[in-house]
């Protein structure tokens, strides 16, 4: 393998991370590998009892709800990057429980183009893997999260809340609750 300037990594630019050239390159020409996570927490009987949304602020200005999500990178485990996408969003101490064997409950495919499937992402052609993670610690808005509101299943499926997600990440949310059986 020949090496280019941008390997090894740069002090600024962790392991896996790609100069903004090249990603947008890179998404022009294939589909990406994300993880979506919907973070809950549950009883002592392991029945959900609240989801995790996020607030955020989209590129438009616009307030909208929103899942964990984000990419896998080059040489990390499905596993090592929906806990450091956890991390990044709830926090440090967020303490997700990761299965030992994670399963998705879904598989999302994300298209530029609206209306091929029921996900949208205008940047790019994605595929992600979508789990529903229990979390056990304190968990509270990082990075460009303005908060971090605990709904119950009925609550974050109720359409007030939907309307307020974008992308498709509402279905997805729904299923997640129909997966874990509470679909309103």
């Amino acid at each position: 393998m020949t090496e280019t300037a941008d390997y090894p990594p740069t002090p600024e630019r962790p392991s896996g991370w790609l100069p903004s050239e090249e990603i947008a390159r890179i998404r022009a020409l294939m589909p990406l590998v994300y993880v979506d996570a919907v973070p809950v927490r549950v009883d002592d009987s392991g029945d959900v009892v609240a989801v995790g949304l996020l607030l955020r602020v989209t590129r438009e200005g616009v307030m909208s709800r929103a899942l964990v999500s984000g990419r896998v990178m080059f040489h990390e485990r499905v596993r090592d990057a929906l806990v450091r996408h956890i991390e990044k969003d709830l926090g440090p101490v967020a303490l997700p429980q990761i299965p030992a064997a994670p399963q998705p409950f879904t598989v999302a495919e994300y298209f530029p183009t609206p209306g091929i499937t029921s996900y949208h992402d205008p940047r790019q052609h994605a595929v992600s893997l979508a789990y529903v993670v229990p979390v056990l610690g304190d968990c509270r808005p990082q990075q460009d999260a303005i908060d971090l509101a605990w709904l119950t299943p009925e609550e974050a499926c109720a359409e007030q809340v939907q309307v307020e997600m974008n992308g498709g990440q509402g279905v997805l949310l729904r299923q997640a609750m129909a997966h874990v059986g509470r679909l309103p």
